[in-house]
């Protein structure tokens, strides 16, 4: 005779206990654990559905015909713990921070080649002992980092001079387009915008040098100077003198992807940028989350991507 197996002792000594809203109810006779027929939903299953399903309380109490208390209950339950992982191998790093309102943020690195997250840190602000934490991390767990992608921070580019950097052209696109705007009316502004987006397909010796070229055709624009009302001269093109600084200083960054020693270095933080992206779709679905609950999500999502990681089969060697 077939007996329900008790989902707590596994003992197969229970009987039936009634019927509720149309479910056959059980209970275990040693251990005196009460249970249901059909399906039972595990927490694996709920956080699944939860996290990367971009389902609600609501959705998930109607899908899977539990109370909203009792939803909520066990996701508080569920425990999503973030270890920085074991590592080897070695490979081109992306180093970036993301933020929630201006005190909350999570500091990423990723190897550039797979994907995966080799460090994670929730910070308040974004300071150069953070990202030196994470270098220091990632180095003491058995990770040799071949070259460094970032996107910006002044100060960072000489606390890792020992390491190749790289700019992230995108970024420095987007810092011209700040100062320039999209549509530059001057003309010294339209041609430094110009050359500036052609920055991913032009080698470095052309780019430096139609850069000098055009530093000497804009030359009296770049340095004129007008009268202000407290009576000195000042720099009449300010924000085009302020984009040739930014380049100035990012310039022997931008092209270190080109160097023989980085092949297979990316020129752009785009594969973390994307990956953030992902975090904040899952993220946006849920709104009104304590900051303990957004931390175990954040850890749950990215323990869910180097899991998926794993789970990718490696090519054969040939």
């Amino acid at each position: 005779m077939f007996k329900m197996r008790c989902r707590v002792c596994s003992s197969t000594h229970t009987k039936k206990n009634g019927v509720r809203k149309g479910v056959q109810l059980y209970k275990c006779q040693d251990c005196g654990y009460q249970f249901r027929s059909g399906f039972q939903l595990s927490d694996d299953e709920l956080w699944t559905a939860y996290q990367q399903q971009k389902q609600t309380i609501n959705d998930l109490s109607v899908r899977f015909r539990i109370s909203l208390s009792t939803v909520k209950r066990r996701l508080h339950n569920i425990k999503c713990e973030w270890v920085q992982p074991p590592l080897n191998g070695s490979g081109f790093v992306h180093l970036d921070v993301t933020y929630w309102g201006r005190n909350f943020g999570v500091l990423l690195a990723l190897d550039t080649e797979s994907g995966k997250p080799l460090y994670l840190s929730f910070v308040k602000s974004e300071t150069v002992k953070d990202y030196e934490d994470a270098v220091v991390s990632i180095e003491k767990r058995g990770y040799v980092i071949r070259g460094l992608i970032i996107d910006g921070k002044k100060s960072l580019f000489k606390s890792f001079s020992e390491y190749h950097v790289q700019m992230c052209q995108f970024h420095m696109k987007q810092i011209v387009r700040r100062y320039l705007t999209q549509n530059p009316r001057m003309l010294a502004s339209r041609d430094l915008k110009a050359l500036v987006d052609r920055l991913h397909q032009i080698h470095e010796a052309d780019f430096r040098n139609e850069y000098q070229a055009w530093k000497e055709k804009w030359k009296g624009t770049i340095e004129h100077r007008s009268l202000h009302k407290d009576g000195r001269l000042h720099y009449t093109h300010r924000r085009l003198r302020s984009t040739m600084n930014s380049l100035d200083f990012y310039l022997p960054y931008l092209f270190t992807w080109q160097r023989e020693e980085c092949r297979g270095m990316p020129n752009t933080n785009n594969k973390i940028e994307g990956t953030f992206t992902d975090l904040k779709k899952n993220l946006n679905n849920h709104s009104g989350l304590t900051q303990e609950n957004r931390k175990r999500f954040i850890n749950g999502f990215f323990l869910a991507l180097i899991e998926t990681q794993s789970m990718k089969k490696q090519e054969p060697h040939s």
